[in-house]
C-alpha cells in the first residue's frame, strides 16, 4: 500500500501545528508499576524527534492492557511519561483524561518543545467499538493525525480508524513507514529461496497467511504446539501435547495439497506439563502418552537451519517450543541464530513480531536481522491480505 508519509509534510506543515499521533505503549509492567520493556517506546523516537525538530506539538493516544472501556489504575499510562521523557530527552506532561474539554486545553496550551501525553485509549467506552462520537471528540486534540502505532493498525478502533475522518492530514509515522517497506518486501516480490518458519500455539491464527505463503514460498517449517496440530493430522500420538483440535481438518487439508512444502519436525523434545527437568528427545511419530512436546529436537534445528540458510528471504513468526522455560528453549535460539547467519549471507530476514520478536531480543540477536515488526497480529494480518483497517484511514501517497 502507498500512504502519505509524515516526511511529506513541509516545515509550513508541522509548525505550531499539533499532531496527534497514535502510538503503541501497550508495554509490559513489572511487578514495582515500571516498564519491563522500552521497545516500543524506542519505536517511535525517531517520529516524535521530526516533529519536534519541525515545531509541531505531538499529542500521544494510546493503549494499555485490556482495561475494557473502564478506568484500570494499574493501566495508567502515567509511568510510561517520565521513562519516554528520559528517551527522548524532552519534556513530556501527562494528563489523565482523553475526551475531556480539559484535555483539550492541555493540547491547546503545549509549548513547542514538549509532548503531551494522555490517558489510556481503553478506559474509553467507545474506543474498541469505534463509537463515531468519541472519534470526533478526540480530533479536537490535534490539528493533523499521524498513525505511529503498527501494532493496532489491524484494529478498527476509535483511535485507530475513527480519528483520521477527522482530520487533515492523516498519514503514517515514520515506524508504521518502516514497516511497510519491510513487510511489502516479504508479501510482493520475495527474494528466492523464500522460506517461512511458523511456530506458536495456534495455527488457527496463521491459516490466512500460510493459505497466501502457500503458492509463493519455496518451503515451510512448522514447529512449536502449531506443529502438534500436523503431527495430530497425520494421525501420530501427541501425548499430552497442545493441539488445536478443532484445526486438524485444516491441518490435514494442507498437508493433502502441498504434501512437499511443508517441513514437520522429526524429534521433539518432551517432559512432563510443567517440569523442565523431565525433558528428553523422542521421535516425533512417538510421543509418550504421558508426556508433552515442548520443543523441536536436535535433527529437527539442525535441518531448520540449514534450510533457513539456503533462503534469500526469511520470514519467522512464533517459538519452536516453549522458550521462556529453560531445557525448552533451544529450538527457538536456533532458529533465531540461524536467522542471523543467513541475513550475513545476504537474506533479508524478517521477525514477525509477538513471542518469536520477544525470543530474538531475549537472544540478544535482534540488531543483527533484517527487521524485528512490532506489531505480531498486524503482520500477519497485512502479509495474508495487503491491507490494515488503520492503513485504509490515511492519506493516499500522492505520485
Amino acid at each position: 500500500m502507498r500512504k502519505r508519509s509524515l516526511r511529506s509534510l513541509d516545515a509550513a506543515g508541522l509548525a505550531g501545528r499539533r499532531a496527534l499521533v497514535r502510538v503503541d505503549y501497550n508495554v509490559p509492567m513489572n511487578d514495582s508499576g515500571g516498564i519491563g520493556d522500552t521497545t516500543r517506546l524506542e519505536g517511535t523516537l525517531p517520529t516524535l524527534r521530526l516533529l519536534l525538530d519541525g515545531r509541531a506539538r505531538p499529542v500521544l493516544l494510546s493503549h494499555l492492557g485490556r482495561p475494557g472501556g473502564r478506568v484500570v489504575p494499574e493501566n495508567s499510562l502515567r509511568p510510561v511519561a517520565s521513562v519516554l521523557a528520559q528517551l527522548l530527552g524532552s519534556p513530556v506532561r501527562f494528563v489523565p483524561c482523553t475526551d475531556t474539554p480539559e484535555a483539550v486545553e492541555a493540547s491547546r496550551s503545549l509549548p513547542a518543545g514538549e509532548v503531551l501525553l494522555l490517558e489510556n485509549t481503553r478506559f474509553l467506552p467507545g474506543e474498541t467499538s469505534n463509537e463515531p462520537g468519541l472519534g470526533e471528540r478526540l480530533a479536537q486534540l490535534g490539528d493533523f493525525y499521524v498513525n505511529d502505532a503498527f501494532g493496532t493498525t489491524h484494529r478498527s478502533h476509535a483511535s485507530v480508524v475513527g480519528v483520521p475522518t477527522h482530520l487533515e492530514p492523516a498519514v503514517a509515522g515514520l515506524l508504521v513507514e518502516v514497516e511497510l517497506d519491510a513487510l511489502s518486501r516479504v508479501r510482493e516480490a520475495p527474494a528466492r529461496p523464500f522460506i517461512v518458519a511458523f511456530g506458536g500455539a495456534k495455527i488457527g491464527d496463521k491459516i490466512p497467511l500460510m493459505e497466501a505463503f502457500l503458492t509463493h514460498s519455496d518451503r515451510i517449517l512448522v514447529g512449536g504446539a502449531m506443529a502438534n496440530t500436523f503431527l495430530a493430522a497425520l494421525g501420530m500420538p501427541t501425548g499430552k501435547s497442545l493441539v488445536e483440535s478443532d484445526a486438524i481438518e485444516t491441518a490435514a487439508d494442507i498437508l493433502r495439497r502441498v504434501p512437499d512444502l511443508l517441513l514437520l519436525p522429526e524429534d521433539l523434545v518432551v517432559g512432563e506439563p510443567g517440569a523442565a527437568g523431565s525433558a528428553r528427545v523422542v521421535p516425533a511419530d512417538a510421543i509418550p502418552a504421558d508426556l508433552a512436546a515442548y520443543d523441536i529436537g536436535p535433527a529437527t534445528r539442525a535441518r531448520f537451519s540449514a534450510v533457513i540458510s539456503t533462503a534469500r528471504t526469511f520470514f519467522w513468526n512464533g517459538p519452536m517450543g516453549r522458550f521462556e522455560t529453560r531445557g525448552f528453549d533451544e529450538g527457538t535460539r536456533e532458529v533465531a541464530r540461524a536467522a542471523v547467519i543467513a541475513t550475513e549471507s545476504g537474506a533479508f530476514t524478517v521477525i514477525g513480531g509477538g513471542d518469536s520478536a520477544r525470543a530474538i531480543r531475549e537472544a540478544g540477536l535482534d540488531l543483527r536481522v533484517s527487521h524485528v515488526s512490532t506489531g505480531g497480529g498486524a503482520a500477519l494480518e497485512y502479509l495474508a491480505h495487503g491491507t490494515l483497517p488503520g492503513l485504509e484511514a490515511l492519506d493516499e501517497d500522492e505520485p
